[in-house]
């Protein structure tokens, strides 16, 4: 899970891709990166840490059209210089970044190593810019048109399986262009949009175009198009090139737990998709005849689904946590250690919201259950009457392949345990989950929960998850 950004304008952009970038910190802090192309010149720097520090030299970069991006790995244990993106490749030109995860590397790497090409980093970003650009220089080496592009995305489309949103910056028609394809069911996000002044923005999520001004009611907010090709010009309308579309699968974990709540997705506003979550959960809280005196949301994703329970079942909504904004999203730590230590940093609860309360404590999902134990451990002590959970999404009981980090059914604890056994697992007195059902209510038939479901849209042979979970982090 990773987060870009690719702007082509009629003024040196460094700086604007700077800004969407802050926007996306939250979708990836171990490493980022900034490239720009000036005349047929690119100027690129990337670096382990935040934007602030690792892109900072980028601000002074000449030219009209740049892609930055911020990492989160969802493969190799570490993150190094090498993996940060965006990428970049001599033969043709091509400035490249990409969100997602490709399901068959070790097959594209031993196809492009074939042909003389080798992949020297643990990004999947690498083996798609560098079938794209095979794929270009073997119809001319230089000169590319338009529609040596279409020819080209369809070939990355052919050969290149998974999930994945990509952005790139290559001549076209002799005019620097701003691409790009998402994969055929659009699994990962993307959006663009293009301002009054012509300046065209792609990226993960709507909030960085709203911070470049490029999201306001006068310039709509399009989504990327399940396999097509966008090719965009400052000052020009978008080309659009359909090329393999599929049924889209959407990806749900993305709403319920890694987007920003002011950020748009095909169905709305995410904060307005996680009320709507909060009312399905509230519903089966109600049946199973749950009396709580106050709801607390697990800062921060859960807030909107808090309310929206405390809303249907006349309780309190209370804020029962404060916390420390210097701290890490504990889900995308690299290591348990990690985790362990950044929760005890993360979270301060405050007392009288708890004690002699019939308590309900509401989070988006639980993937090991370790972050979860603790908090109920942490709150127990502040002696509530009664303390139960409600979880806004069914059990996360499958991996994912598609570009989040979670894990093997063995490290998954709903992989492991049904919901009364978690609960005493737990130490709650209740666990209560979103049901498919109500998943399917909000979002229809159209998404991604292979998480939840363990039916996977994008066939993952055995082989592929043998070398997917090799070397996944631990």
């Amino acid at each position: 899970m990773c987060g870009f950004v690719g702007i082509i304008g009629s003024d040196a952009v460094a700086n604007s891709v700077m800004l969407g970038l802050h926007a996306l910190q939250h979708r990836g802090q171990d490493a980022a990166g900034l490239g720009t192309v000036d005349s047929g010149s690119f100027h690129m720097v990337k670096d382990l840490g935040m934007v602030s520090t690792a892109v900072a030299s980028a601000a002074t970069f000449p030219g009209r059209g740049g892609i930055g991006h911020v990492r989160y790995p969802t493969s190799g244990s570490t993150s190094t210089r090498e993996d940060a993106q965006p990428f970049l490749t001599r033969r043709p030109g091509i400035l490249l970044a990409h969100n997602g995860n490709v399901t068959n590397v070790p097959e594209l790497t031993r196809s492009l190593r074939a042909k003389g090409l080798h992949v020297l980093s643990q990004c999947d970003a690498e083996p798609i810019l560098l079938v794209l650009a095979e794929a270009l220089t073997a119809i001319r080496p230089s000169g590319h048109t338009s529609d040596d592009v279409r020819r080209a995305v369809a070939e990355v489309f052919a050969t290149v399986k998974g999930a994945y949103s990509v952005v790139a910056l290559l001549e076209v028609d002799g005019q620097d262009t701003l691409i790009a394809f998402r994969d055929p069911h659009a699994i990962r996000p993307g959006v663009y949009a293009q301002r009054a002044d012509g300046m065209w923005i792609v990226a993960s999520e709507s909030v960085a175009l709203d911070v470049l001004a490029a999201g306001d009611a006068h310039n709509e907010v399009r989504h990327l198009p399940a396999g097509a090709l966008l090719l965009l010009r400052a000052g020009e309308p978008e080309v659009r090139i359909d090329i393999a579309p599929r049924q889209t699968h959407h990806c749900v974990f993305e709403r319920i737990y890694f987007a920003r709540p002011d950020s748009t997705m095909e169905e709305g506003r995410v904060l307005s998709t996680r009320w709507k979550l909060g009312r399905a959960v509230a519903k089966i809280i109600e049946e199973r005849r749950i009396e709580v005196d106050v709801v607390v949301a697990v800062p921060d994703t859960s807030r909107p689904a808090a309310m929206a329970i405390a809303e249907a079942l006349g309780a309190d909504n209370r804020e029962g946590f404060i916390k420390n904004r210097y701290s890490g999203r504990t889900f995308i730590m690299p290591d348990d250690a990690a985790r362990n230590a950044a929760l005890r940093l993360k979270l301060n609860p405050i007392a009288e919201i708890f004690r002699g309360k019939k308590v309900l404590l509401v989070d988006d999902s639980i993937v090991r259950g370790n972050t979860m134990r603790r908090i109920v451990r942490m709150v127990r002590r502040l002696e509530p009457t009664e303390l139960h959970l409600a979880i806004f999404s069914p059990p996360v009981a499958h991996p994912c392949f598609y570009g989040i980090d979670i894990p093997s059914e063995a490290e998954l604890v709903a992989a492991r345990m049904g919901r009364d056994e978690l609960a005493a697992h737990l130490e709650a007195d209740s666990l209560t989950y979103l049901d498919e059902a109500g998943l399917a209510a909000v979002f229809g038939p159209d998404i991604c929960a292979a998480c939840f479901t363990g039916r996977y849209p994008v066939k993952v042979t055995a082989q592929e998850r043998a070398d997917i979970m090799s070397d996944r982090r631990p």
